[in-house]
């Protein structure tokens, strides 16, 4: 496990106890998460559970960005297995599925049957500006693990507004954007990290 921000030093990481407490920890997390899973991860795992700090949280988030398939999928994969092997893998990913799959079917069932109502439109639409807000704030959130990045202030701002642009404002592919984007990020912290004598 990486060695724990500065930022959170003050409290000490706890550890999953066994691969049914992951299980009952990505259930519990998988369905509190209408409008994405990801702003509730990051509060369950890393404010709640105490399991992971910002920056580990953001380490993992980075490296399920650029694999395929979802996100919190792919983090959940990763940490499962990091705490007990294929177990926690597989005890992670189904506590993320199986719940909500059962949930969804029904949802889908009474959408089917009520999607022309008017108040169902309406607040399906009203959830989706919450959703984006949430998403929002853990971005700002997580932004504050990167104040010590190799690339510095102006580095970081400028790579986050440069993936912002493309996808947001030019509606570039993100299949594109994150090699691209990401490709020149990597690049460039390592040559600061090499410039600083570090490995």
């Amino acid at each position: 496990m990486p060695t724990p921000a500065p930022e959170d030093d003050a409290l000490p990481l706890a550890a999953p106890a066994s691969p049914w407490a992951l299980f009952a920890a990505f259930t519990v997390l998988a369905l509190q998460g209408f409008g994405g899973v990801l702003v509730v991860a990051q509060h369950h795992l890393v404010e709640r559970q105490r399991w992971l700090t910002r920056a580990q949280f953001l380490e993992l988030l980075s490296l399920s960005q650029v694999l395929p398939g979802p996100n919190i999928v792919n983090l959940g994969l990763i940490y499962g297995d990091r705490c007990f092997g294929w177990r926690g893998a597989l005890a992670s990913v189904a506590g993320l599925l199986l719940a909500p799959c059962a949930v969804v079917l029904g949802l889908a069932v009474l959408y089917a049957r009520y999607a022309e109502l008017p108040q169902v439109s309406g607040a399906l639409r009203g959830m989706g500006i919450v959703a984006a807000g949430l998403i929002a704030a853990t971005a700002v959130r997580l932004g504050a693990s990167l104040r010590g990045h190799a690339l510095g202030t102006p580095g970081v701002v400028l790579a986050a507004a440069a993936g912002f642009g493309a996808v947001a404002l030019l509606r570039w592919p993100l299949l594109a954007v994150l090699p691209a984007v990401g490709g020149v990020s990597v690049l460039a912290t390592a040559w600061r990290l090499r410039r600083r004598g570090r490995p």
